[in-house]
């Protein structure tokens, strides 16, 4: 590839502090990091993390200008590791991809190779890119989940956040799986929506808080994911049976957690931390074999909306409006 080579990807700058835009813009490869891996990115998705380095969340990115995009399928230009054949299909999640190392809403990216993998034969780079971060983020809960001893003849599952993107996918899994799911939402005029994706009720999120003195409430679902914190994961807690466990894989609502011990001592319950960044390649490799088998969702264009790069500025800006509903796939080049 010429030194030259020029490609399109969406720039965060800072102009004055505290204010910075979103554009699209010709960028160089020169501009990239100087790393083993160069990638064709064909396909991307947006994530709320996207959303914050989009705004200039300094926790998710330190330095500006800036391409965000922690998720990225493409095609490999070239390798100097020798762990990939250029031409060869590979997806990208995790790690610093999008925080402070450039990431995939952009047309390149250039990565360490081992924060690749090979996709799966079963999956399209289109495919991968609607489950994206959110939706191997919803598959990990899952597992971990089972791990613990999940199964359907237990009973309903709640997921919070159902309408966003760990939280639909989630949803849509779970009932693939044979599991009765309870959805919970901020969006009751979404009910359809959610319905339609699996879940057999859907109740305002706003139900979980009604327990908010009390150290303990009716047990009413055998396991939980929650991608909101804050008080909505603390009472859904104090509301899972005996024996039961919470996946944490958000904090849409906050990072915070204030409660007694009592759920956990008196009903032996068990809160599961998710992590999609910094898991051991060999794990990302299993549940990208997992997303491609058992979890490959049936007619998958239906539980996204695709995009182009040009049109990413306007949507990035709804994660902070409340007006996520689903997952956004984003068509690079």
């Amino acid at each position: 590839m010429s030194a030259n080579t020029t490609f399109k990807a969406l720039v965060v700058e800072e102009t004055s502090e505290k204010t910075f835009t979103k554009t699209i813009v010709e960028r160089n490869i020169k501009d990239l990091p100087n790393n083993e891996l160069v990638i064709d990115v064909k396909y991307s998705s947006l994530n709320y993390k996207d959303a914050m380095s989009a705004n200039g969340n300094k926790r998710i990115t330190q330095q500006y200008p800036h391409t965000p995009g922690i998720d990225a399928a493409g095609v490999v230009v070239s390798d100097e590791s020798g762990s990939f054949e250029p031409g060869q299909e590979v997806l990208v999640f995790g790690y610093d991809l999008g925080m402070n190392t450039a990431g995939g809403l952009g047309q390149k990216i250039s990565i360490p190779a081992d924060w690749a993998v090979a996709c799966p034969s079963t999956l399209s780079l289109r495919e991968s890119m609607i489950y994206g971060t959110g939706g191997v983020t919803a598959a990990l809960c899952i597992q971990k989940l089972e791990k613990m001893g999940m199964q359907p003849s237990q009973g309903k599952v709640a997921v919070t956040g159902a309408t966003g993107g760990v939280g639909s996918i989630s949803v849509a899994l779970l009932k693939q799986l044979g599991y009765e799911v309870v959805a919970f939402s901020g969006k009751p005029e979404k009910s359809d929506y959610l319905i339609k994706l699996g879940a057999s009720e859907v109740l305002h999120r706003d139900e979980i808080n009604k327990v908010q003195d009390k150290p303990a409430g009716r047990e009413l679902w055998a396991n939980a994911i929650d991608t909101l914190g804050g008080d909505y994961l603390a009472n859904l807690l104090k509301q899972v049976k005996s024996g039961g466990a919470v996946a944490s894989c958000g904090l849409a609502s906050s990072p915070m957690l204030s409660m007694t011990v009592l759920p956990f001592i008196t009903r032996g319950i068990s809160l599961l931390g998710v992590d999609s960044v910094y898991i051991p390649l060999a794990d990302k490799q299993a549940v990208w074999s997992r997303v491609a088998s058992d979890m490959k969702l049936a007619n998958l264009s239906s539980y996204c909306e695709e995009i182009s790069l040009d049109q990413t500025p306007e949507y990035l800006d709804r994660f902070f409006k409340g007006q996520v509903v689903g997952r956004y796939l984003v068509k690079i080049s």
